[in-house]
């Protein structure tokens, strides 16, 4: 099980810089990936594709590109172009993304968002895997009149989804390479979240997927302190049902219950929790919350347990 972590600069005075600066450091820490979320600011992939080059040998990924708001040309593109760039290093994270978001930001309306997904995914692997599409859906259009391939790319980049609930994981079991839960706590994964994409996979003949669990926590002595500050900034998930859900499920009423947070011991202990409730790769975020010290202690330990 590779262990690894998402990087956050979006405060820093040239988030670039700042992020190859973070990354490097990871890496000299022992982790093997870096992640990189998307919301309204920088670009995802293009950013993936720049610490992948300024850091060989770092595993490079997006977590997660809403379906809403984009369309499978621009993301292939994007995709092949930062896997060229890396030398095959580049993972590919989609989301169905949240109805705030999407029709304040994009004034698109949040409808059949599972439906979306699908057509997504189908003519992006085609698109990633062939350079070419001839995709028509009832949602998406997806066609190529000239090459869409990117010569470096080679003949595919790893698709997962940021899937959580019933609908979302049958369609990445039968479609995606893995999923991306995030909030999702080891009883969830293991009782709900992990059969539901395997028994997809399976049925689908495809290969046992990748589950990169996406984990809010941090090494810290003062874990009450730093739980309500996770508290306050986690509050949002709360509010969206497929967050809410597997919070419930995993036996939390808050986001913040689910973060790990502790000393070196209860949170390779939970790192451990995870691994054996399936997840393949673990990637922790939010590892700043408590000051670049505690930040630093716990990409220490999560390097050592990648080892």
């Amino acid at each position: 099980m590779t262990v690894g972590v998402a990087l956050n600069a979006a405060d820093a005075d040239n988030q670039i810089d700042a992020t190859v600066s973070l990354a490097r450091e990871a890496s000299a820490a022992g982790l093997r990936s870096a992640w990189f979320g998307q919301t309204f600011g920088a670009d995802s992939p293009q950013l993936a594709a720049i610490v992948g080059r300024e850091v060989p040998g770092l595993q490079v990924g997006t977590s997660a590109i809403p379906v809403f708001g984009r369309h499978p040309l621009l993301v292939s593109s994007q995709a092949q172009t930062a896997q060229a760039a890396t030398h095959g290093r580049y993972h590919l994270g989609l989301a169905l993304g949240t109805k705030l978001l999407t029709e304040a930001g994009f004034g698109i309306p949040f409808e059949r968002p599972v439906a979306r997904l699908r057509e997504f995914l189908t003519a992006l692997r085609q698109l990633t895997e062939t350079g070419t599409a001839d995709f028509h859906g009832e949602l998406l259009t997806a066609a190529t009149p000239m090459s869409a391939r990117v010569p470096g790319a080679g003949s595919g980049v790893p698709l997962l989804v940021a899937a959580m609930g019933p609908q979302a994981l049958k369609a990445s079991g039968e479609l995606a390479d893995g999923i991306l839960p995030y909030l999702a706590g080891p009883r969830v994964l293991a009782e709900h979240i992990v059969p539901a994409v395997t028994a997809a996979a399976e049925a689908a003949g495809r290969p046992a997927p990748r589950v990169v669990a996406l984990v809010h926590g941090v090494v810290t002595d003062d874990a009450d302190a730093v739980r309500e500050t996770a508290a306050e900034q986690l509050a949002f998930y709360e509010r969206i049902p497929s967050y809410a859900r597997v919070i419930g499920l995993s036996g939390a009423t808050r986001a913040a219950d689910v973060a790990v947070i502790g000393d070196e011991k209860a949170v390779a202990a939970e790192v451990r929790r995870y691994r054996d409730a399936g997840a393949t790769e673990v990637v922790f975020s939010g590892t700043e919350i408590a000051g670049e010290a505690a930040r630093r202690r716990t990409w220490a330990l999560l390097g050592e347990l990648a080892g």
